[in-house]
């Protein structure tokens, strides 16, 4: 069972805002793991999202 938050959650929702406001302090490694992050269980990766028509719900399946 997933968790109801993850860690590529948090990237997906605040990683545009943190990269523009540390763009200075953020090395090539650390840039490449963060994108790492964000891409996993997505279409990148070879996973899907999977919609709910009744509720809205959205699930990143691999």
């Amino acid at each position: 069972m997933r968790p109801d938050l993850e860690v590529a959650d948090v990237f997906h929702r605040h990683w545009a805002d943190y990269r523009r406001d540390h763009a200075g302090h953020l090395g090539r490694v650390e840039r490449r793991v963060m994108a790492a992050v964000e891409a996993c269980r997505t279409a990148a990766l070879g996973g899907h999202a999977e919609h709910c028509t009744n509720c809205g719900l959205v699930r990143q399946s691999l």
